[in-house]
């Protein structure tokens, strides 16, 4: 509603041909004004509302969920404390990940593990957000700390993405390519990490098993019709022994524990869909404190 207050009152102000210069830009300026207000507003109200959210179910004052974990340092649906939670309870071994769709690097689930001494792989399909990461994060793609590859992702290459990088013993994947991201992961479970953070289509009820066909060249239309079911994604993670320990708050990405790793005592049982859906919450989404840093901006 905020986002698209915020456009109506753009499109006003550059519908008015009438006015002087000087007065255009004395509205342009208090626009500007109010589209800082109302987003503070919406981030306000997102947390109000998650916080009311989480006092009502029993379920997230449960020590063990993951879901009320919070951190929003670089990731958009608090998965830098959801990531840091699941790693403080199960432990880390060789600190590399992999993040297939990484983005611009400004905002995604790996660049607070990077710039805390993690290493790891990068792929961005986007020319324009391999362009950014190019530039901010050229210091540790220079180092080695950081792989990166500007490529579309298919089920014919990522495999070998992986392998040419070096990071083949991750400790975490995320994968969120939106149309593909099952087919995809089916692909990468041979890499064996302790965590993935896999993109779920919860507009599907928590008991619907469903998954779209493998389309290399489709794309994600907008639509409610992309990836897979969380439950039909808790079926695929315990093919390949990985257990579904939660999902993050709004009903975006799911997290699985290797099973080695998973027990009751750590994670809430049963580690199904219908225990640990999260309906979409999409509008929930906020980017709250400070204004995200720009890798080495200050150097």
């Amino acid at each position: 509603m905020l986002a698209k207050l915020k456009q109506h009152l753009k499109e006003v102000m550059q519908s008015i041909k009438v006015i002087q210069p000087d007065d255009r830009k004395h509205f342009s300026a208090e626009i500007d004004k109010l589209s800082v207000r109302l987003d503070r507003i919406s981030q306000l109200n997102s947390g109000i509302y998650i916080d009311l959210l989480k006092e009502k179910s029993p379920r997230y004052s449960d020590q063990r969920s993951i879901s009320a974990a919070y951190g929003q340092v670089y990731s958009q649906n608090n998965e830098d404390g959801i990531i840091a939670e699941i790693f403080r309870r199960i432990g880390t071994d060789s600190k590399t990940f992999i993040e297939i769709a990484a983005g611009d690097g400004i905002e995604n689930t790996t660049r607070l593990l990077l710039e805390t001494g993690w290493r790891g792989l990068w792929v961005e399909a986007g020319d324009a957000e391999a362009d950014c990461i190019r530039n901010l994060m050229r210091t540790p793609i220079a180092d080695g700390q950081l792989a990166f590859v500007n490529d579309k992702v298919t089920l014919d290459n990522v495999e070998a993405m992986v392998e040419q990088s070096g990071f083949v013993t991750p400790d975490y994947i995320s994968v969120d390519i939106d149309y593909n991201t099952s087919h995809v992961w089916r692909k990468l479970m041979r890499f064996r990490p302790r965590l993935f953070c896999i993109e779920y289509n919860g507009h599907y009820p928590p008991s619907t098993d469903y998954e779209v066909p493998y389309r290399e060249d489709k794309f994600w239309a907008g639509t409610t019709k992309f990836g897979a079911s969380l439950k039909a994604m808790e079926r695929i993670g315990a093919e390949h022994g990985y257990r579904l320990v939660g999902c993050d708050i709004f009903g975006v990405n799911a997290f699985f524990v290797r099973e080695d790793l998973c027990s009751e005592a750590l994670f809430i049982g049963p580690f199904t869909a219908e225990q640990h859906y999260e309906p979409p919450r999409f509008s929930a989404v906020a980017m709250r404190g400070h204004a995200r840093h720009l890798p080495f901006a200050e150097e």
